[in-house]
């Protein structure tokens, strides 16, 4: 079963109010097997346009458990924070099985 990714693109238009969301979700995904490959830092359009100006790539274990840890209580009582105070797209995305 390969890897999957999170994906974001996300553009932070309060930060006071972001950080309500971005304080707390390092454990829950941690909690969920997951981490960090990308967060934040700086990025170099190449192609196209992006979609925002944050860019963030967790590693989970599986798409189920990526999947799990979205719906998961603990992830949808903080994701209002992120949603009120930041624009973007969100993807999952299965890693990349050679078998």
């Amino acid at each position: 079963m390969p890897k999957a990714y999170l994906i974001g693109q996300l553009t932070v238009n309060n930060p006071e109010g972001y950080k309500k969301y971005s304080d707390q979700v390092p454990a829950i995904i941690q909690k969920h097997g997951g981490r960090y490959v990308v967060r934040g830092g700086h990025s170099t359009q190449l192609e196209g346009q992006s979609f925002g100006n944050r860019q963030v790539v967790i590693e989970f274990p599986s798409r189920q458990v990526a999947e799990t840890w979205y719906h998961s209580a603990e992830y949808q009582a903080i994701l209002p924070h992120r949603l009120a105070n930041s624009t973007g797209h969100i993807a999952i995305v299965d890693g990349f099985d050679p078998a």
